[in-house]
């Protein structure tokens, strides 16, 4: 159901994108973003955006991530810009009705996650 793209290890600073793409799923009235999780952390929702273009972050990431989204090829893509060592974490794709807050219950269906490494 979900295709994701774009994890890997990047230098303190860098730069990565993510993709996520739901060929089989519409995204008319769902929000989708992504979740992240850390070794022996719980899951986090550091992004998400809905369907009329409301945008959530996590203020860890303001002013370094961005979130947009594809209607037409039902994909989503994430922006990390200025990475730290600290968002060193498996990123899952997620997807949740529009207006659900965006916390690990209100997620209806999750991709398999992408890894991303940032260190020196």
């Amino acid at each position: 159901q979900f295709v994701e793209s774009g994890g890997g290890l990047v230098q303190p600073g860098g730069s990565l994108r993510l993709s996520c793409r739901v060929p089989e799923i519409t995204l008319d009235y769902n929000t989708i973003g992504w979740f992240r999780q850390a070794p022996g952390k719980e899951r986090e929702g550091v992004s998400s955006i809905s369907s009329d273009g409301s945008i959530y972050y996590v203020d860890s990431v303001k002013g370094r991530f961005t979130i947009s989204r594809d209607n037409a090829m039902n994909t989503a893509y994430l922006q990390m810009n200025k990475l730290k060592p600290e968002d060193t974490a498996d990123y899952y794709c997620a997807i949740a009705t529009d207006g659900e807050t965006w916390v690990y219950p209100s997620v209806r269906a999750w991709g398999q996650g992408t890894q991303v490494t940032v260190s020196s």
